[in-house]
């Protein structure tokens, strides 16, 4: 809430962000209400009609006194001083404008309900009046000499600096840094970003800068509610409901034949008994153990890299999947990321975390299946489904031997499908596409342009039949919920470096080669399941 003084009016600027340029918003009145005097102002702003000022106000009897009403219009010189300070951001202008008495109670002091304001104005804009003082105080022939100014942001609501820069853009960022703070204190929040349209790289290396200032309630994200806590609540049961579901589905040649058939004959119309599932509930446990805690380490592995980075990071919201038992989870940064480095590490740290775990059980899976120690507790699959990954159907070959994987079925270990999974869901949120852990990884190491044609060249991948049956699934799942960039840093220019690019790029071959279904030469050569060729 802001008091203006008596001597005072507020100058709105009705602007629409979200509408075609060809429409206007048309403000016909903005209610303004004092909260210490019961009176209501009235400020009609129809140009080019007269600005006129109505004044109601009302008694301690509540008995309704005798309205005021000025009209005032604006020609000439004083005219186009209106029209100037329409244009800039709402401040207080002095008395000098006419049509305004100060006389009585009336006018001695108005609140202004900011949140509804905001909601009309759009975000709120940087004020020109720092914007003015910020190139006064901050930039220069030492630091960066500013030869233009665009609008920055989303909606255009923050102000771009382009210039030349005067040293090494590390130390001159940290230098703006601490001087904004010093001259604004934490109003703003300053980003150096690659100038956009350059004609070239900056003579000192590398490509040229530009810095970007932004509000901070409107660069910093929000705090996490408490209906999203409920949502990320009620995602996490439905999740633990889907990989209960998968560990009753691996035991699909123990379950009682109408269940069978009710699940996979398309024309099966009366429903079984589902009580008959209850029996395969306990067995579905140790599976679903492993799927749910794959996911979980998924999220701790960003949680304990973004810790010591000081980042906050938002609760996971899980997303279920009755076929791998999870999408995985989104989540959100709930801070400002300082450079390009931090998003890399903490974007990669998930699923390194839960391909290493994923990994250990697939392995441990394979050789228990092939031990007499653990023939108790293996399960029977179709051998088909080890034809969905090129790298992990080569490396269940060669553990298990041809004679195991040429029938019809395959007797494993639960701990392999828990395994099979968890890779398989780590190697989808590796795709570098929009806000997945892959298009945080690669938008921090090769930008945003890179990360746009790679995008396309993934979507075409995943409608070629990338990552097998769950290709379309999960193509509809990342352009519903993960198609953004994400956010850009603070220092949003400083190289990752090359070694972490080599990381990347690895890691991106083994997302291809587990996602890469074997083809039926090669399948049938290995041996893996019964192919049919025609």
């Amino acid at each position: 809430m802001t008091t203006l003084p008596s001597s005072s009016f507020l100058n709105l600027q009705f602007r629409s962000h979200l509408i075609s340029s060809k429409l206007e918003l048309r403000v016909r009145s903005a209610v303004i209400a004092r909260r210490n005097w019961r009176g209501v102002c009235l400020y009609n702003l129809r140009p080019p009609r007269p600005v006129s000022f109505r004044c109601r106000s009302f008694g301690n009897n509540d008995n309704e006194e005798e309205s005021r009403i000025r009209d005032q219009s604006k020609t000439g010189e004083d005219g186009e001083e209106l029209s100037s300070e329409r244009n800039s951001s709402p401040t207080s202008v002095s008395s000098k404008a006419p049509g305004i008495s100060s006389e009585g109670p009336v006018f001695s002091s108005f609140q202004v309900d900011s949140i509804k304001l905001r909601d009309l104005l759009g975000p709120e804009k940087v004020d020109q009046s720092d914007v003015k003082l910020i190139k006064e105080k901050l930039f220069g022939y030492s630091t960066f000499w500013v030869t233009k100014e665009e609008p920055f942001g989303d909606l255009g609501e923050g102000i771009l600096f382009l210039g030349n820069l005067r040293g090494k853009r590390e130390d001159v960022f940290a230098k703006l840094q601490k001087q904004l703070r010093e001259v604004t204190g934490d109003k703003y929040n300053l980003f150096m970003v690659e100038e956009p349209n350059s004609e070239g790289p900056d003579p000192r290396g590398g490509p040229r800068v530009s810095f970007g200032l932004l509000r901070k309630e409107v660069s910093e994200p929000g705090p996490t509610t408490l209906w999203q806590y409920v949502i990320s609540v009620l995602l996490f049961v439905l999740t633990i409901g889907s990989c209960v579901e998968l560990g009753i589905a691996s035991q699909i040649n123990s379950l009682p034949p109408e269940i069978v058939k009710y699940f996979t004959d398309p024309n099966a119309a009366e429903p079984p008994d589902m009580q008959l599932l209850l029996p395969f509930v306990e067995s579905a446990l140790p599976l679903a153990y492993g799927v749910l805690g794959v996911q979980l380490f998924h999220e701790v592995g960003h949680f304990l890299a973004a810790y010591p980075k000081k980042v906050k990071l938002s609760i996971p919201y899980f997303i279920p999947n009755i076929t791998l038992g999870a999408f995985g989870a989104i989540t959100q940064f709930k801070s400002l990321l300082h450079d390009r480095k931090t998003l890399f590490d903490i974007s990669m740290a998930g699923p390194l975390a839960a391909g290493a775990l994923s990994f250990s059980m697939f392995c441990v899976g394979l050789l228990l299946s092939s031990s007499p120690a653990g023939t108790g507790d293996l399960v029977q699959v179709p051998s088909m489904l080890f034809q969905g990954s090129l790298l992990l159907g080569l490396i269940s070959r060669a553990t298990l031997g041809y004679t195991a994987m040429h029938a019809a079925t395959v007797s494993i270990h639960p701990l392999v499908i828990a395994g099979w999974c968890g890779l398989t869901t780590t190697a989808f949120n590796m795709l570098p596409i929009g806000c997945l852990d892959g298009g945080r990884a690669m938008q921090a190491a090769f930008g945003k342009r890179v990360l746009a044609g790679v995008m396309l060249t993934t979507y075409c991948l995943l409608g070629f039949g990338l990552g097998g049956e769950m290709s379309i699934p999960w193509a509809l799942y990342v352009l519903i919920c993960q198609r953004e960039f994400e956010k850009p840093c603070l220092n949003d220019v400083t190289d990752v470096g090359a070694w972490r690019r080599s990381a990347l790029l690895v890691a991106l071959i083994l997302v291809l080669f587990t996602l890469l279904p074997l083809w039926d030469e090669l399948a049938e050569e290995l041996g893996v399941g019964l192919v049919t060729t025609f």
